[in-house]
């Protein structure tokens, strides 16, 4: 396969002063928790396009851009609008540089990994009356509520430490988890109103967020540290305290601590990083997959006996380079999803440039669709497509599951990353100010 022409070129990351503040680099010591595994995520369900006055969408976040794109959930994926999501950024901008130690951190965040640039926008949720869309905005360390309708915001919460980052939104519509990257917290917040229901502590730089088991549980999977060059295998034990903490829904206590660093070593794997990156879970809640920095594949995870049971390899595109710290993020794939029936799993290459669906039982991967930087990995409202974002050449592109495919790709703005089904009103086309 052949890279995309018209890819950015990846930077090779440095980090100044700012930048060495930013990362945090604050391992802490291991927690023993007591208490069963959870069970996995719900997945993604197959919804109605349209339900009473709301239509069901696709938010697509353009991260450097401080936009989301509203498209159409399945079909032709048409664009129906765009939301800015940054109409305070005068106002942010003028407390972040009145201050030093945020915009210390606001550089730091530039620097690494915003790859140069601001991270506007990263993880979006529409309420259930599709009234307003919930995002976390990393450079402003924050997490706001805008009306889809004015495009004004209705609440904002800064979360502690500098960074927002993923999010994951409970299966009642009434929370949203919120990762704050540098202050090792999940901020659990009222999606109306905004306000805190509580948090609890994680490993460093939590990232991805999951409900399990129907709500009752909430997982975080911290990553470390991705954001220096110190990338070396030898030199992993920079990266950090990184594991998974389960925590209770309602209490928001820690559960559980799964350490994959065990688990991969047992399985013969100790070369593998054990800094989770993006998962999917099965239908019946038994398997969960994920992928690891530096790592061209996933791992197989066996929820109820807590064992890795299957890696598998994916290709190598062979213009992507072995040297580790060309690697976005420490990312070499991030992005994958899981068909509604839990037979296929779609995985974004990220560095090599190809998006592939993968049989679940035989772990066998069909066509290589070239993709520039694919950054993320979704479902389609009716479940037939895998949809991922393009973060190279700004567009959102559907692979059929059924053939592993390419079926269509749609412009979006700069830099879209995260990808997520809401739902606005049935006749709506964007804000009124916009």
């Amino acid at each position: 396969m052949t890279r995309s022409p018209a890819r950015r070129p990846h930077r090779r990351r440095t980090l100044g002063a700012a930048a060495l503040v930013a990362a945090g680099l604050t391992a802490g010591a291991l927690p023993t928790v007591p208490g069963p595994a959870a069970a996995s995520e719900t997945p993604t369900q197959v919804r109605e396009a349209t339900s009473g006055e709301l239509k069901e969408v696709f938010f697509v976040g353009n991260n450097w851009e401080g936009t989301a794109d509203v498209i159409n959930s399945r079909g032709d994926y048409a664009k129906i609008g765009r939301i800015d999501m940054i109409p305070d950024k005068k106002e942010r901008l003028r407390e972040i540089y009145l201050n030093p130690v945020k915009l210390a951190f606001f550089l730091g965040i530039r620097l690494g990994p915003g790859e140069g640039h601001d991270q506007y926008v990263d993880d979006m949720y529409t309420t259930k009356d599709g009234k307003s869309v919930v995002a976390s905005r990393p450079s402003f360390a924050d997490v706001v509520s805008i009306d889809v309708e004015s495009g004004e915001i209705n609440w904002r919460f800064p979360v502690s430490g500098f960074r927002s980052d993923h999010m994951a939104v409970s299966p009642d519509g009434t929370q949203v988890a919120v990762s704050s990257s540098i202050s090792n917290t999940v901020h659990v917040l009222d999606m109306a109103t905004g306000k805190e229901a509580g948090s609890f502590k994680t490993g460093d730089k939590p990232h991805e967020n999951v409900y399990t088991d129907g709500g009752k549980y909430l997982w975080n999977m911290a990553i470390g540290e991705v954001n220096t060059d110190m990338d070396a295998p030898w030199q992993d034990f920079t990266k950090g305290d990184r594991r998974i903490t389960v925590a209770d829904a309602k209490t928001f206590q820690v559960k559980k601590i799964i350490d994959m660093r065990e688990r991969l070593d047992a399985f013969g794997r100790k070369d593998l990083s054990d800094a989770l990156r993006p998962v999917a879970f099965t239908p019946d809640e038994s398997k969960m997959y994920f992928q690891v920095s530096f790592f061209n594949g996933f791992v197989e995870y066996d929820v109820h006996n807590d064992t890795i049971t299957r890696v598998k390899t994916l290709p190598k595109n062979p213009d992507t380079s072995d040297e580790r710290t060309t690697y976005v993020n420490d990312s070499r794939h991030h992005g994958m999803s899981m068909s509604p029936r839990g037979d296929k799993l779609c995985i974004a290459g990220t560095m090599d440039d190809y998006v592939t669906v993968v049989n679940r039982e035989t772990l066998q991967e069909g066509p290589l669709v070239t993709a520039s930087k694919p950054y993320w990995a979704t479902v389609s409202g009716d479940g037939k497509h895998c949809v991922v974002s393009e973060s190279g050449t700004d567009q959102v592109t559907a692979i059929d599951f059924a053939t592993g495919e390419k079926v269509t790709s749609i412009p979006v703005g700069d830099h879209p990353q995260r990808v997520r089904l809401g739902h606005v009103p049935t006749d709506w086309t964007g804000p009124t100010t916009g």
